[in-house]
């Protein structure tokens, strides 16, 4: 059976060459060896005119068309001095076309930082973009209304949080790209490619007339709920080359390296928000008519095996999460300048309808079982939260009465708002439990079957996992949906205590961990906690307009007293930015995602009252079929469940696949040149493997003697975070790792550590040896060695060694340690010796059983390996055939070989 390798993009460096007739736009591949070349004509003042002529330039190619063009394009007044040919700009893809009132423009990302790795493949953020006009000036129809559409175009800041990859299909999950790769070549639409020359296909077996060996190339087309920018090339996609489009995400990246004993193992957290019914806080609630929700950001954690860099060889987990507004017909007026206005049902639905589309949506692209975690308040003095709790509950009954027992949506409400102030109840310990409950019930992707450790050391909690168990690990079916009123801080907690718990999971499922469980204040669990709360950050800054107002800190009630003051002024600037800010926002959204187009003959965005009719398309429209009220989901989908329809190779599916015969040479599946880039100086200090996230650098305590173990329970005061922060200068780190090293933790702290322990009394018992030899050593300096020499004099033996010396030990405590004593100096003299040595006398020395199977084995001697005829015939007719001494073969293998070259090559 081939392999299969995800095709990388050709296109990933471009310059834009301008005359005053045309743009030429010269992509290239990585080595700059193949060249594609757009034409985009200047003299149309309000089309877009490109043409794509389908050819790979070589550079020489690429050299002489350049020239041609130079010298076909210069006037005869300046034709020695003047260029005809001006190179205008260098980018690293297009974002896309628009237009507005006058000519088109083009969108090019002229900046990118690298902020993740998976599997060899990379993943770029944008870092800064450039727009320019197609038209020349004088053929450009000037409009007045035309800066103003600009500005707001591009008041959406593309370098804030876009994300794009060459060859790692982003809008994707981890599962849907492996699951991918492992499908049968014969599906799809295949498109055979030969090589184009020998050297480009090189093979040290095509002079024995053996064929190349062959690699699936796989493209896939991307999920359009989640890339932005798939309206700016609706124009173009139908008529360039797939290496030119690229589809970019918005939401969050974040990579770390969890050092286990050296063994490098990355984690990765990819949050993608939905383009659809998006929009800022107060503007967006609720679902629209097609089941689309606002602030719906589904959150992907990747936990793989960086010494592998192959996705067929390599060892990878994947966790989703999801979180959306409640689905209801709600909103919420903020005319009145509330810092909570008041929550109202916009229109009744009394068959789910909304519910229903969004829960089908969730169906085909999850699979069951679709847990809903409410987090709403249920009791309240004035009815506010408890308005959505009331309406979800009936919406999700009714339509589990037409579902099939095995595949109803679940649903569980907590108050955490509630549990938050009460003293009595940890939060974390019940989230805690939820997590538990969720993750064996969805399970996990993994794409290694059960490895032996797990039979040769069960967990009770490994055989209950749920999901699917295929030949080559596992995939996680259903999903859990989180959400709050704002899915923001509460929903940002709940999402982390569930991700914890399945990262313990995926940890185990890889061979890291000897169990599935993490306790809070390990260097691993920290590196999660900040990845989370960056991740919800970012998205907090972008729905809500302020960073998260709760934290998980905040929930352990070990946040500093400073927190407090941080929190006031994060909803301070939430309810600025709701208030004064989110109109404006709201439009560029609008006009960035091509929600709404601008004309001549309609009014213009800032003269909307509203744009809930942008939204709401289906509003204006008369529904030419009604969904049925009772099979609410999608033909097919139920067939397939608990599988997700989207990762089913049914025919449907496979029509969005590509899919390229490739030789294993061929750039355009070379991870390694993709990863490596061995054309280019690099140096290793700047290399993101090693600037990145580090849990031995940035969280391990730098003090001596400390156990290098991640998963080690470490005081607050012993991070390497806690003294300086994350952001220290290098001699800041050194300031720190001698603080670390040479003050003892404050009694305050200590203190904190202690009553904040959100773990269970089992988890403590386990881990408490552990915890004990973590506490790092502490040195005195040489100028101190007196003093620190008198004041151990001063203090009292049970002080120090927790028990009195006055008292002389027992007889019976004596013996024991006499006998550990001649342990190590009698063993071997007992061996060795030649004097006969009395049975009594010898059992007073130590007593010694044999574990070994051998009747000779020490470190003097050992029996040699008994070995059976049967091995040293085959043993022998080896070493005769090496000597040219070969034996007539049997009629049985004389027959397979026959077999075989008819087979292959009759």
């Amino acid at each position: 059976m081939s392999s299969s390798a995800p095709i990388t993009s050709g296109v990933q460096r471009l310059v834009l060459y301008e005359t005053r007739a045309r743009y030429f736009l010269v992509g290239s591949n990585e080595a700059q060896t193949k060249h594609r070349v757009l034409k985009i004509d200047r003299t149309e003042p309000k089309d877009l005119v490109i043409i794509d002529d389908k050819h790979v330039y070589s550079q020489q190619e690429l050299r002489e068309l350049l020239d041609r063009l130079d010298l076909g394009n210069r006037t005869k007044i300046g034709q020695k001095g003047s260029s005809g040919l001006n190179r205008a700009v260098s980018a690293f893809g297009i974002v896309g076309f628009v237009r507005f009132l006058e000519g088109y423009y083009i969108i090019l990302i002229t900046k990118q930082r690298k902020t993740a790795d998976i599997g060899g493949h990379s993943i770029y953020k944008i870092e800064d973009t450039n727009m320019i006009y197609i038209p020349n000036d004088s053929v450009r129809v000037a409009h007045p209304d035309e800066a103003r559409y600009v500005r707001i175009f591009q008041s959406v800041d593309l370098s804030s949080n876009f994300y794009f990859s060459y060859s790692y299909d982003l809008s994707h999950s981890l599962q849907f790209n492996l699951t991918l790769l492992r499908t049968t070549c014969d599906l799809g639409k295949t498109e055979e490619v030969l090589p184009q020359s020998r050297q480009d296909s090189f093979d040290i077996f095509e002079d024995e007339g053996l064929p190349a060996q062959v690699v699936v190339g796989v493209r896939s087309e991307p999920y359009a709920k989640y890339v932005w920018n798939s309206k700016l090339l609706e124009k173009v996609q139908d008529t360039l080359h797939p290496d030119w489009l690229m589809y970019i995400i918005h939401g969050f990246c974040g990579q770390s390296k969890l050092l286990i004993y050296g063994r490098p193992v990355y984690v990765t957290l990819i949050a993608r928000r939905s383009c659809r019914f998006a929009g800022t806080r107060f503007l967006k609630r609720g679902a629209n008519c097609e089941g689309d929700v606002a602030n719906e950001v589904e959150t992907e954690q990747i936990v793989h095996d960086a010494s592998v860099m192959s996705f067929m060889a390599g060892s990878y987990s994947s966790y989703i999460q999801v979180r959306g507004s409640v689905p209801l017909y709600w909103s919420q007026d903020i005319s009145t300048m509330m810092p909570k206005p008041p929550i109202r049902l916009d229109q009744a639905d009394p068959y789910a309808t909304v519910a229903a589309l969004h829960f089908d949506q969730m169906l085909k692209r999850f699979g069951s079982p679709i847990i809903i975690l409410n987090l709403v308040k249920k009791r309240e003095k004035r009815k506010h939260e408890k308005i959505l709790s009331e309406e979800l509950f009936p919406a999700v009954t009714n339509l589990n009465q037409f579902l099939p027992p095995d595949h109803y949506i679940d649903y569980i409400a907590w108050d955490m708002a509630r549990y938050t102030k009460s003293k009595l109840c940890n939060v974390l310990d019940r989230l805690g439990l939820i997590a538990e409950n969720v993750v064996k019930r969805t399970g996990f992707f993994v794409n290694r079957p059960d490895l032996h450790c797990h039979t040769l050391r069960p967990d009770e909690r490994w055989g209950d996992l749920g999901g699917h168990v295929t030949t080559f690990g596992r995939m996680q079916t259903g999903v859990l949906r989180t959400n709050c009123v704002d899915c923001l801080d509460r929903t940002n907690t709940a999402q982390f205590m569930v991700g914890k718990c399945a990262l313990a999971y995926q940890l185990y499922g890889l061979g890291m961990v000897d169990k599935p469980r993490l306790q809070f204040d390990t260097d691993c669990v920290r590196l999660f906690e900040e990845l989370y709360e960056d991740h919800g950050d970012t998205l907090s800054l972008q729905y809500g307009g302020s960073q998260l107002v709760h934290r998980v800190k905040t929930y352990r009630k070990i946040a500093p007293w400073t927190q407090h003051s941080k929190d006031i002024m994060q909803t301070l600037s939430r309810y600025y930015s709701n208030a004064f800010s989110d109109a404006d926002r709201q439009d560029a959204i609008n006009l960035f995602l091509q929600v709404f187009q601008p004309s001549e003959f309609k009014p213009h965005l800032w003269e909307l009252p509203t744009d809930f009719y942008l939204h709401q398309k289906n509003t204006m429209l008369l529904p030419q079929e009604r969904r049925s009220y009772t099979f609410w989901w999608t033909d097919g989908i139920l067939s397939y469940l608990p599988l997700p329809y989207d990762e089913v190779p049914c025919e449907e599916n496979m029509k969005k696949v590509s899919i390229k015969r490739l030789d294993r040479y061929n750039e355009s599946i070379d991870v390694y040149t993709e990863f490596f880039k061995p054309f280019e100086l690099t140096s290793f200090d700047d290399t993101y493997c090693v600037t990145m996230t580090n849990s031995a650098r940035d969280f391990m305590p730098k003090a001596v003697g400390v156990d290098p173990s991640p998963f080690t329970v470490r005081k607050p005061e012993e991070t390497g975070k806690s003294v300086l922060g994350s952001k220290s200068t290098r001699d800041e780190a050194v300031l720190q790792r001698k603080t670390a090293a040479s003050a003892p933790p404050p009694h305050s702290e200590e203190a904190i550590s202690s009553s904040s322990e959100d773990d269970s009394e089992d988890e403590r018992e386990d881990d408490g040896s552990v915890s004990q030899r973590s506490t790092p050593i502490k040195l005195a300096e040489p100028s101190d060695s007196t003093r620190t020499h008198e004041d151990c004099l001063r203090q009292p033996a049970r002080e120090t060694y927790g028990l009195s010396l006055s008292e002389y030990p027992v007889e019976e405590d004596l013996m024991i340690y006499q006998r550990f004593a001649h342990l190590g100096q009698n063993q071997h003299k007992v061996e060795r010796t030649s004097q006969v040595v009395s049975p009594k006398q010898l059992e007073s020395i130590i007593n010694l059983h044999p574990v070994s199977c051998f009747s000779q084995d020490s470190i003097y001697a050992v029996q040699p390996p008994w070995v059976d005829r049967v091995s040293q015939d085959v043993f022998e007719s080896h070493i005769q055939t090496g000597q040219g001494l070969v034996k007539t073969l049997h009629r049985e293998d004389l027959l397979m070989y026959r077999e075989y070259i008819k087979n292959r090559y009759m």
